[in-house]
């Protein structure tokens, strides 16, 4: 079965489970086909079901009512909107805001059309979930944009912290022309440029839709000698330059870092990279089922996602999960059923997650944007996942130090 016959079977599964409640509808609008990431749109979809299971077994949403899910894959019109993710997942919204009225959105994943379905959530009075790193579409502040996860404009500074610390001098990037590669792009630049003089900077873009061999744009980077690479490859891509720079020898000699957490879903990762995977360095949330911060809701999350797909959940599933219990939350204390209800009462209260308490400021810094704190991890040993990956960054949260390729220390 493809990622949307998975999804919609699991999610007709939970559906049934509630078959007699009331049912407050959330749409999800996220990616289950190609060329977007039907990986991330399925860890999306599971941790938004988790999440509504978690509501039933806690409650649900008050006068018997439960959620209930509308799911829309966000590439469903790419062939013939001519090829532009953009139309298709507005589309998408569009369908689950006007005809399906669901009270909330989920989505998108992919930050190439995410202000565009931030734009038309507004438009619309549509409370939306963006569940990427986008670095600047809550900043816009607007009314109806919520978001959990991390940004970039938080990951590329700490990774460059980190560089700074490890004496990493001559920085290498490559990184596709998508949205999110030119935005992680332009930001480690920025963060170049702001340390003065303390980095040399030597960045490579490729095209992402048709790219199939890296390996010219990474032996320039090789002649370039640098002391670490930043791989700022997306879907696919992400794999197919750690196996090339390992295929001309960029690794293991050159420490890499990339700019988000896609090495989480550990079975693909290992799957695909083997020893070659070993210390790369992402940023992350603190999120382990071993982690001494977990509250019980987190504690709940890890061990029925471990009991029903038996591995440790991503921090995309994470997010998804954050999300939908967070509006849980916000429905109960709203006066009614209704988006504008729904708006402010996640503009004023406080909610219980993962991590511990929740809310969405109205700052210069954070716009209804409340991140968990960035770390960094490092796959240390193969077959290691988000139970066992050490933080080798900052130091205040590390349980390991960072291990640097070539030399074990």
């Amino acid at each position: 079965m493809n990622a949307r016959e998975v999804v919609q079977g699991e999610a007709a599964a939970y559906a049934e489970s509630v078959r007699d409640a009331e049912k407050v509808t959330v749409g999800i609008v996220t990616p289950l086909t190609t060329p977007g990431d039907p990986v991330a749109g399925t860890l999306t979809v599971r941790g938004a079901i988790l999440g509504a299971e978690y509501v039933r077994e806690h409650g649900g949403l008050g006068a018997g009512r439960q959620f209930d899910f509308v799911i829309r894959d966000d590439q469903e019109t790419v062939a013939l909107d001519g090829g532009t993710m953009p139309r298709s997942a507005v589309g998408a919204l569009a369908k689950v805001a006007i005809v399906d009225q669901v009270i909330a959105a989920l989505g998108p994943w992919h930050l190439r059309y995410t202000d565009e379905v931030a734009e038309l959530a507004e438009r619309l009075g549509l409370p939306l979930f963006v569940e990427n790193a986008h670095p600047s579409v809550t900043a816009k502040r607007r009314r109806t944009v919520f978001r959990t996860f991390t940004s970039l404009a938080e990951r590329i500074p700490l990774l460059l912290r980190f560089a700074a610390e490890q004496g990493f001098k001559r920085i290498g990037v490559i990184h596709a022309n998508t949205v999110f590669g030119e935005s992680a792009a332009g930001l480690i630049a920025a963060e170049v440029e702001r340390a003065g003089g303390t980095f040399e900077l030597y960045s490579v873009p490729f095209d992402q839709e048709s790219t199939t061999d890296l390996r010219p744009e990474l032996e320039a980077i090789q002649r370039w000698q640098p002391d670490v690479v930043i791989n700022v490859g997306v879907v696919r891509t992400n794999h197919l330059i750690v196996k090339q720079a390992a295929e001309i020898g960029l690794l293991p000699a050159t420490p890499m870092m990339a700019p988000f957490q896609w090495p989480l879903r550990a079975t693909d990762y290992w799957a695909n990279l083997g020893e070659s995977g070993l210390h790369l360095v992402w940023p992350a949330t603190q999120f382990s089922p071993n982690w001494p911060g977990l509250t019980p809701m987190g504690t709940w999350f890890a061990q029925r996602y471990l009991d029903r797909y038996g591995t440790t959940p991503p921090d995309t599933a994470l997010n998804a999960f954050t999300d939908i219990t967070i509006i849980a939350q916000a429905l109960r204390s709203a006066p009614r059923i209704g988006r504008d209800e729904l708006i402010e009462a996640l503009e004023s209260g406080t909610f219980d997650t993962w991590r511990g308490p929740v809310s969405f400021e109205r700052g210069a810094t954070h716009w209804h944007h409340s991140p968990p704190p960035a770390v960094l991890q490092q796959y240390q040993q193969v077959d290691q996942d988000v139970s066992t990956v050490p933080v080798v960054y900052p130091p205040e949260m590390s349980t390991a130090g960072y291990v640097r390729p070539g030399n074990g220390t």
